[in-house]
């Protein structure tokens, strides 16, 4: 990521999806904590930012938009409930971000399957690039 709007912007995309179902669980502030610590984001910044109008942020890199799909894939898995509004809205935030919808149901059902939702990183971008050729 280039320069610390980038981040910001990303950073309240993950907020907005992390409300999309009505609640923040303390299990999703804790990973959007760790998010945000990994991003140079304080603490402050981040609380301040659940008081802000979501806004969608265009990333330009199909890596960067696979980077963010996953973590917004972690997110919804976080609390232990799937809830259907997360389901509708992570297919939908994929396809705005011109994602391969085959790649994203592969990676989302590989999750559903491992017991703790974490895939390696290059079966994430595999799939992906798979999707590709």
């Amino acid at each position: 990521m280039t320069n610390y709007e980038e981040k910001l912007a990303l950073l309240m995309d993950m907020i907005a999806f992390s409300v999309v179902d009505g609640q923040l669980d303390p299990r999703e502030y804790q990973f959007l904590s760790l998010i945000s610590a990994e991003l140079g984001v304080d603490k402050e910044t981040l609380d301040e930012m659940f008081h802000r109008e979501p806004e969608s942020p265009v990333i330009p890199s199909e890596h960067q938009r696979i980077h963010q799909f996953y973590r917004l894939a972690l997110l919804m898995h976080i609390d232990g409930k799937l809830h259907i509004k997360e389901q509708e809205a992570i297919h939908n935030i994929a396809l705005q971000m011109g994602l391969s919808p085959n790649a994203t149901n592969r990676i989302l059902n590989l999750m559903e399957e491992t017991e703790y939702k974490v895939l390696d990183p290059n079966v994430v971008f595999g799939i992906f690039k798979q999707q590709q050729n």
